[in-house]
């Protein structure tokens, strides 16, 4: 696919079209990464993001309590062994 570099400003850059856009999921950012003669942009996707504050904050909060029991009271696990 053939593109053409556009003027922004002092600067020069790409526009990517949205098919392109929503097929790699491409949001705000993407890697730019530098290999042999090539330019590679790699979408950039943080699932867990600012999870581990989250966890802190919820320990803090006292919400990271089991919800059920991980033993069922009528579960019999003599079957098992």
């Amino acid at each position: 696919m053939e593109i053409s570099i556009i003027k922004i400003g002092n600067s020069k850059g790409l526009r990517l079209s949205k098919t392109i856009l929503e097929k790699y999921n491409i949001k705000d950012k993407v890697e730019l990464i530098l290999e042999k003669e090539q330019i590679i942009l790699k979408p950039i996707d943080l699932p867990r993001k600012n999870w581990e504050k989250e966890f802190k904050r919820m320990s803090e909060n006292g919400d990271d309590k089991l919800l059920m029991d991980d033993v069922f009271e009528d579960e019999n696990l003599e079957e098992w062994i």
